[in-house]
């Protein structure tokens, strides 16, 4: 199956695709750049917002205005007709140490927004990364729901809710856990293995969810997207033309696209002068539209 390059955006660590419904556009991010994306297939029309920090994930309030993990906290950010962002803290979070960030995060089924921590440093395998969860009703500061990871990555849903994964993406660790997850509660329970990613091509990355309740992650530093049934089987693996395939979401008017963001090195891209890049691939399955927070 051959990927399609839908924008040559050389992001330094593209991430967070989100597919809005509502405008059929995607929304991505830039983290080291702290810049919000959107791309219109409509129009092949591409624009870019401004954050004040460093930003990792996002999630749609449904009016325009995104949920987005920063350097030191959630804030509520609307793009601007000037190009920037406007922002307001939601709730601080209190790291561990300096030099952290958010990383990976998205909504349940609910609505309620999860989002992990991680030591921007990532050489220094620091065990400070935490998991939290925020919504409508949450105070400052934030609460961490589980702690000592690396690097907490792969967040996804079941169809039904009642399934929660999270992976760990350092190389120290590599693994991705399934949670049982009761949905009133928001809470996770029972944490088991669900794929040892040492076991397969790639570090895990970011990860979505289809119809059928498989679960798909991107292949770090392989150039693949793994789909894992239920039962944490490998079903396939699709190439896109970068090595860091960074995270996958679902969109297109029938959710039938999953849109992959990647990572730019710095150095030598010439083997990968894609690097960076959008890309779509047609796998033959649909996708779950994303609940906006709230």
């Amino acid at each position: 199956m051959q990927a399609e390059l839908i924008l040559d955006a050389r992001n330094a660590t593209g991430e967070s695709p989100v597919w809005s419904a509502q405008e059929q556009a995607l929304y991505w991010v830039d983290i080291p750049a702290g810049r919000l994306h959107r791309w219109s297939p409509l129009d092949d029309c591409t624009q870019s917002w401004q954050a004040p920090q460093m930003l990792a994930c996002i999630a749609s309030f449904g009016d325009g205005s995104w949920l987005a993990g920063m350097e030191d906290g959630l804030y509520r950010v609307r793009p601007q007709d000037d190009g920037s962002l406007a922002s307001g803290l939601l709730s601080a979070v209190a790291h561990l140490r300096p030099n952290m960030r958010f990383n990976d995060g998205r909504c349940d089924r609910q609505g309620r927004f999860w989002a992990g921590t991680m030591f921007m440093d990532m050489g220094q395998a620091a065990v400070v990364g935490s998991l939290y969860r925020y919504d409508a009703e949450q105070r400052d500061p934030l609460a961490a729901q589980m702690d000592s990871m690396i690097v907490p990555n792969g967040l996804g849903f079941s169809p039904d809710g009642r399934i929660m994964y999270l992976s760990d993406s350092h190389p120290d660790v590599q693994k991705i856990w399934a949670f049982d997850y009761d949905t009133d509660s928001g809470t996770p329970r029972n944490r088991r293995l669900f794929v040892d990613m040492s076991q397969h091509p790639g570090r895990p990355d970011g990860a979505a969810v289809d119809a059928d309740g498989c679960y798909w992650i991107c292949g770090n530093d392989a150039g693949l997207i793994h789909r894992f049934t239920p039962e944490g089987k490998l079903d396939r693996s699709l190439a896109v033309p970068v090595k860091k395939p960074a995270m996958c979401a679902f969109g297109g008017r029938d959710l039938d696209t999953l849109f992959v963001t990647s990572i730019r090195p710095a150095g030598d891209v010439s083997d990968q002068p894609l690097a960076g890049g959008v890309f779509a691939l047609r796998p033959g399955v649909q996708g779950i539209e994303e609940t906006p927070f709230g």
